[in-house]
């Protein structure tokens, strides 16, 4: 059995030149599979990984499983370089934002039938978030969710018996905090933030999109879009942001939140609300539902196995997947990673009171718009709210000067 081991790129393509999934002269078949670090602890990921190469070809004598341990930096890359080469993997963990534009290259292949005898266990969003014109294209084997994480205190010595729930309570609110020199909201304006846990879920609980139904130009400039901005730009006028608010990042540990001077972050990560709980003290922090607009929307991924079209062990590779996405395996991935199974079969044993509080917005799971350009239009729109947030360009003209460059890219066809 080969280790689980990091590898470049350059390396992965280079023990895969003889073919990727090539059985190596023996009757084994090989499946290679690039797996990232969903484990932030180095140690426990590699035992993780190590232990189900073990495990599988225990159960699969006929395969031997290859799990490079991949990097987060440079991910979209290295995966595009892989499936162009034809070389480098059979499997590979994506995102929603990620799948649409190798399935519209026709570089993945469809993978319903891993799923199929137990569709039914899946979370429907999981599901729907990895399909591309009908057509599943990444067996979930994890799910990530965000949802509010506050400063039970800051809200009890403002006199704000109620927690905000929703955003128009958040507005509500914004002048008793900022009464006490504290901000209601700790908005991360800096553009490295992704917009998926900053601006977008306030888009979405407003009812607004990024994306027109056909994809074909944006929409994030429309009337609920404005709305959404224009909301930031009055919390900001009552005191209710960061006054560094345009350039701060979504950082717990040193940060304004965990240094009393913000009391709410609406879209943190359950390792976030561990951080916050380090912090302030656990028996201080809450964890809401997200916050309602026309509706309650939370960014949610879940982590998809794609297979490669280029595979020369589909057959094998499709076992490995359907016993990653198995209920034992996804548990122990789930206790080990902080992240959900995206599967409702599943019971993660050890979990925390924190985290069944975030498994409580899995229902509400929302991978964003996907488009095969989502992250080059962020890209477009992130400076211009950091601009407005500044005080450079108003609600109406940030958001239209931002859609007309980002129109303008989705019409190039580049």
């Amino acid at each position: 059995m080969k280790k689980a081991a990091a590898v470049g790129v350059a390396a992965a393509l280079s023990l895969a030149a003889a073919g990727c999934g090539s059985s190596g002269g023996s009757d084994k078949s090989t499946v290679t599979l690039w797996m990232y670090p969903v484990i932030s602890d180095q140690a426990k990921n590699q035992a993780f990984w190590g232990k189900v190469e073990k495990d599988f070809e225990a159960k699969n004598a006929g395969i031997d499983v290859k799990v490079d341990l991949q990097p987060w930096e440079g991910r979209q890359e290295k995966v595009t370089t892989a499936l162009v080469s034809k070389k480098g993997f059979d499997l590979v963990v994506l995102g929603p934002d990620q799948i649409p534009q190798y399935a519209q290259q026709g570089t993945i292949e469809p993978v319903d039938d891993v799923i199929a005898p137990a569709k039914g266990s899946y979370l429907p969003n999981s599901l729907s978030a990895l399909t591309v014109g009908g057509k599943l294209y990444g067996v979930p084997i994890y799910q990530t969710i965000t949802a509010p994480i506050y400063n039970k205190k800051l809200f009890a010595e403002a006199g704000v018996t109620k927690v905000p729930e929703t955003l128009a309570e958040l507005k509500e609110a914004a002048p008793k905090l900022a009464a006490k020199k504290v901000a209601v909201l700790d908005y991360p304006g800096k553009p490295e933030v992704s917009l998926n846990q900053s601006f977008y879920p306030i888009l979405w609980a407003n009812g607004g999109s990024v994306f027109s139904a056909d994809g074909k130009s944006v929409a994030f400039n429309g009337p609920e879009g404005v709305e959404s901005l224009q909301f930031l730009l009055d919390l900001k006028a009552a005191g209710g942001l960061p006054e560094n608010a345009a350039s701060k990042g979504n950082d717990i540990e040193g940060g304004a939140l965990a240094g009393g001077k913000t009391a709410m972050y609406h879209a943190a990560t359950a390792l976030q609300a561990v951080q916050f709980g380090t912090a302030i003290g656990a028996e201080n922090v809450g964890i809401g539902l997200p916050l309602e607009g026309r509706k309650r929307v939370s960014f949610g991924i879940p982590g998809g196995l794609v297979l490669a079209k280029h595979s020369e062990s589909k057959d094998a590779a499709r076992k490995l997947a359907a016993y990653l996405a198995s209920p034992e395996v996804a548990a122990e991935l789930a206790a080990e990673s902080g992240f959900f199974p995206a599967r409702t079969d599943v019971t993660v044993p050890g979990q925390s009171e924190a985290s069944k509080e975030f498994a409580k917005s899995l229902q509400y799971a929302f991978p964003g718009d996907t488009h095969p350009k989502a992250r080059q239009v962020m890209g477009i729109l992130a400076p211009h709210i950091q601009a407005a947030l500044l005080g450079k360009e108003d609600a109406k003209t940030a958001l239209d000067a931002a859609a007309k460059e980002a129109d303008q890219l989705l019409g190039s066809g580049g």
